[in-house]
């Protein structure tokens, strides 16, 4: 491919190498994600991630689920890590992400997880997709830069919930090509009712705003592929509990209505969704219109839209193979 990503020139300058340096000191006290547990990773210990030092891969497979101008023709390079700093009650990927004793088995080397880019570099991916990396974020970085040496060259992917330290993020300015975060709620009440977590809107505000300093609204495309740029994904929920209007407002009003988005109908109970009656079904047409009307109101025009019944196909089992969780 003729795209270089800027990492190339960050590695062979140095400044790459500075930055894994300055990552390694964000575990001890760890302030990788916003929760700022302060505990030390590099001797094992634990935070809400419930994750230690080395970092955990679940699953990695060329991947043909995500939007088509990430998956194209042979798959995007998809990395599943486990565990994540969110606790989600109604997690589609909850056999990986709340089942930590299970998940700790999977730890890896830094130097296997640059080889596993590799691989799925040479099975002809058209990228690396990180899977939920934030809590492994700094150890991602440390991966990176001995793939780089292993003749790395995709386009890198940061698929991530949005709970992001943007200090960490800094540090991948020029490293990260393609950031895809999830903007899961408008309000802080739903997100610590169903996430656990008190802050995320507003944290996840100050974590995607960096991420469109970054590498701004265009898109930039190889082909029929993206190799750089920043898509916003935003599940809608049952009952309006995204509060999807206020994560409109802020991107169109604050960041910038030219914004590629992926707004996502595939919502069904899954996990522990059971425990409330809210969020224990799928959403309505009803409601799905609501919010791609909202879309209208806010002249956000860019980006794509799932079918309503999306959430028949969309559903992952990790359980059942973990080279292929997915059916398509």
């Amino acid at each position: 491919m003729s795209f270089e990503p800027s990492y190339i020139k960050l590695y062979k300058s140095g400044e790459l190498k500075e930055r894994v340096e300055r990552a390694e000191k964000i575990l001890n006290p760890c302030k990788c994600c916003p929760r700022n547990c302060l505990t030390n990773r590099t001797e094992n210990e634990l935070g809400v991630c419930l994750s230690g030092y080395l970092p955990i891969i679940s699953s990695y497979t060329p991947h043909f689920g995500e939007e088509p101008v990430l998956s194209g023709s042979n798959g995007a390079g998809n990395i599943f890590f486990g565990n994540c700093n969110l606790k989600c009650v109604f997690c589609q990927n909850h056999e990986i992400s709340q089942n930590w004793k299970v998940e700790s088995e999977k730890e890896v080397s830094f130097e296997k997880l640059a080889d596993i880019m590799i691989e799925l570099q040479k099975k002809g991916c058209h990228n690396i997709g990180l899977v939920s990396p934030t809590h492994f974020s700094a150890q991602i970085l440390k991966s990176i830069y001995i793939a780089i040496e292993k003749g790395l060259h995709l386009p890198i992917i940061y698929n991530t919930n949005g709970y992001d330290s943007v200090e960490m993020l800094k540090l991948f300015h020029g490293i990260i090509d393609i950031y895809l975060p999830d903007f899961k709620y408008g309000n802080d009440e739903y997100a610590k009712k169903y996430s656990k977590v008190d802050d995320y809107f507003e944290k996840s505000k100050l974590a995607i705003k960096e991420m469109y300093i970054q590498v701004g609204s265009e898109l930039i495309y190889e082909g029929n592929v993206v190799v750089k740029g920043l898509i916003i994904r935003h599940l809608v929920l049952p009952n309006d509990l995204a509060e999807s209007e206020n994560v409109f407002k802020y991107i169109a009003e604050e960041l910038s209505p030219n914004i590629h988005l992926s707004v996502m109908s595939q919502y069904y109970p899954a996990f522990m969704s059971k425990v409330d009656i809210l969020i224990d079904r799928t959403i309505r047409e009803s409601e799905y219109d609501r919010i791609l009307r909202l879309l209208d109101k806010y002249n956000l025009d860019n980006g794509w839209t799932q079918e309503i019944e999306s959430f028949e196909t969309y559903r992952p089992d990790f359980n059942v193979n973990r080279e292929k969780p997915f059916s398509f």
